[in-house]
């Protein structure tokens, strides 16, 4: 039996600019909650339909199962960086969401050979299916904060606070500062410019100063999430939320940082 480290591995064996655009990377927000949308709101129009009798309910119902396909493989994409609790419930709600299409197939088979009767309760058991399922994708987003902003809510002060000695930028590394209880990281880019971003990855929280540099690019130590140090735009997914930036000047051979006020 595979696995589930095994089916992971598998996915993450897919070249970057095909995860990228899975991860909504050319959105700016995550594309599996906007592709749930689609057929959730197909198979409720479904059903009610199938609840007054029209056979408009067939088209609705083939929408869903179109519509379920690229859902599928967004939520597989993002199910691949999960561990623990977040994939054992991403396991449960892959396998319930399987089964409805599953039975959803077979209930817009049933209807083209006029079987009606047993097309409903097919779909029937699968649109309750379906909606356990959206409970438990609910409860990964909200409950346990899966592809939400982890630094969504960072509000550190807008004035200059000393953080740390200058000269300490000049190894060319990483450097892990506190402003007010906010992580941030600081390094010393390309052209000279100190360059500060929150050090809390937008992803799933990995620690940006434990990661790599490539030129100006900070490579997130967790999963591979690519950010400019200069401006905390994502090169690179799984992140598809910018990383919060800080200006910084020098004072008296201190770097001083506040928050960006464009941000």
């Amino acid at each position: 039996m595979v696995d589930a480290e095994t089916v992971q591995g598998a996915v993450k064996s897919v070249p970057q600019p095909v995860r990228n655009v899975l991860d909504g990377v050319w959105l700016g927000t995550p594309l599996h909650p906007a592709l749930t949308d689609v057929p959730l709101g197909a198979w409720t129009a479904a059903a009610a339909l199938d609840v007054i009798g029209s056979d408009a309910a067939d088209d609705a119902l083939a929408i869903g199962v179109l519509a379920a396909v690229p859902t599928a493989l967004t939520g597989l994409n993002d199910w691949s960086h999960l561990k623990g609790e977040p994939e054992q419930l991403g396991v449960r709600h892959a396998l319930i969401n399987s089964a409805g299409l599953t039975l959803n197939i077979g209930s817009l088979l049933l209807r083209r050979r006029g079987r009606r009767g047993l097309a409903r309760i097919l779909s029937g058991a699968a649109y309750l299916g379906t909606l356990y399922s959206a409970h438990l994708g609910g409860r990964l987003s909200f409950g346990l904060g899966i592809r939400v902003n982890r630094t969504a809510f960072e509000h550190p002060r807008e004035r200059y606070a000393p953080v740390i000695e200058a000269a300490s930028l000049d190894d060319g590394g990483l450097h892990r500062v506190e402003l007010e209880g906010a992580a941030v990281v600081l390094a010393r880019c390309e052209d000279g410019e100190v360059c500060a971003i929150s050090a809390v990855c937008s992803h799933l929280g990995g620690p940006l100063d434990k990661g790599e540099r490539d030129g100006d690019v900070v490579v997130c130590p967790w999963h591979g999430s690519r950010f400019d140090l200069r401006t905390g735009e994502v090169e690179g997914g799984p992140a598809v939320f910018p990383q919060p930036r800080y200006e910084t000047r020098i004072r008296a051979g201190k770097v001083e940082i506040r928050a960006a006020k464009d941000e």
